[in-house]
């Protein structure tokens, strides 16, 4: 398969109408051609394109960020000469001043088919900010990783945050380019907005599902993205950001696995099945060990859980990743009621609300956990009907069969 920046590169046609134009390049370190050259570099190099700027999300154009809420710079790029823009930094938006320099902003970004991963929000701001300046937004389309299927409740409104672009579920099953004509619909953006299709892709393909296995090689588009496996597990593991349990952070498998000094492993696994057993299909888990290095319990060592997707026993339509955390969760509190679970600190620049209810883009998933009276079933019923609305929605939007 090809992926957008492949077909551009490939394709001098599909190139024509960027001709005399100045264009800027929205990248991070997963934006590689097919034989694992930088898209900055691959387009530099070619004579009837005229690259004049870069721009970087969240971990910098190089990834070299760690973690939430750390700044990269804007700095002058030694090899093209071009200044590199951050849209982490002192703004999140690109500035009239930044559009001055380009008359086209192509966005090769590899996202991970979750709500929250920020890259979401940074291509909805290029978007209106290039409706308002007169610009145009080519999208280099890329596969999402975890493929089409829906899961999780839909952002309510008044809860728009860096890690909520829109009233999506957690898992939403677009790519990038099929998000870009989401938000133009939706937001009612007069933009020139083009997305390079991908050729080849079939999410509905196993082993990968969604990432192209043996295909093509995966990059980290962010420091704790390390594996597609971690991709799987991501639209659940990522509420563990607002709670004291660690994510992994600090390990070798970060979000896909999970623990604390304090927590009895076998007895809360026992709870889930007894719970709700229908939501652990699709993976297997086990227990494990772990002491992180850095971030949440460092150098303490943690009863933990490692969730496995990576061999036969995954089942792609079943596995449900964001059930099986706030199953997690749910068995916590029927264990311990007063267990320490909700983290209460500053979250992607929200500081108002707690991250556990800024990342669901409600307080609904909190309250049903804190909620003795209330069941899996219950949530069931309150999140299938956002499922089902947005699995209708979305189909305006998609590109591929």
């Amino acid at each position: 398969m090809r992926f957008g920046i492949d077909r551009l590169i490939e394709e001098p046609e599909l190139r024509r109408p960027l001709a005399g134009k100045r264009i800027g390049l929205l990248a991070h370190p997963a934006s590689v051609t097919h034989d694992l050259v930088h898209s900055l570099d691959a387009l530099a190099g070619l004579d009837d394109l005229n690259i004049t700027a870069a721009f970087g999300p969240q971990h910098g154009l190089r990834g070299d960020k760690q973690d939430n809420m750390i700044e990269s710079p804007d700095f002058h790029d030694p090899v093209h000469g071009i200044p590199v823009f951050s849209l982490y930094g002192t703004v999140r938006r690109p500035t009239p001043q930044m559009l001055d320099t380009c008359d086209v902003v192509l966005v090769d970004l590899q996202d991970l088919g979750c709500r929250i991963y920020t890259f979401i929000t940074t291509l909805r701001y290029v978007l209106e900010e290039a409706a308002r300046f007169g610009k145009s937004v080519w999208v280099l389309d890329r596969p999402n990783p975890i493929g089409r299927p829906v899961e999780g409740l839909r952002l309510r409104e008044g809860w728009e945050s860096f890690v909520g672009a829109g009233p999506l579920p957690m898992r939403h099953g677009l790519t990038l380019g099929e998000l870009a004509r989401w938000f133009v619909t939706t937001l009612r953006l007069d933009v020139d907005c083009r997305v390079i299709e991908m050729e080849g892709w079939n999410p509905d393909e196993g082993p990968g599902y969604g990432w192209p296995l043996g295909e093509r090689t995966w990059v980290n588009p962010s420091p704790n993205a390390p594996n597609p496996w971690m991709a799987r597990c991501y639209a659940g593991t990522v509420m563990l950001e607002g709670t004291t349990l660690s994510e992994g952070r600090g390990t070798t498998r970060p979000l896909e696995l999970f623990g604390a000094p304090d927590l009895d492993v076998r007895r809360l696994v026992a709870a889930m099945h007894s719970l709700a057993p229908h939501w652990l299909h699709g993976c297997r888990l086990r227990p494990c060990w772990f002491e992180p290095t850095f971030h949440k319990h460092v150098g303490k060592l943690c009863a933990g859980v490692h969730i496995h997707v990576e061999d036969g026993a995954y089942r792609h339509e079943e596995f449900r990743p964001w059930r099986l955390m706030a199953l997690v969760f749910k068995a916590l509190r029927r264990l311990q009621p007063d267990y320490p679970l909700w983290r209460d600190f500053p979250y992607e620049y929200e500081r108002d609300r707690l991250a556990i209810d800024v990342i669901n883009g409600s307080e609904l998933l909190r309250r049903w956990v804190d909620d003795p009276a209330a069941t899996p079933a219950d949530l069931d019923a309150l999140t299938a009907p956002d499922e089902a609305s947005w699995r209708e929605e979305r189909r305006d939007y998609l590109l591929y069969p």
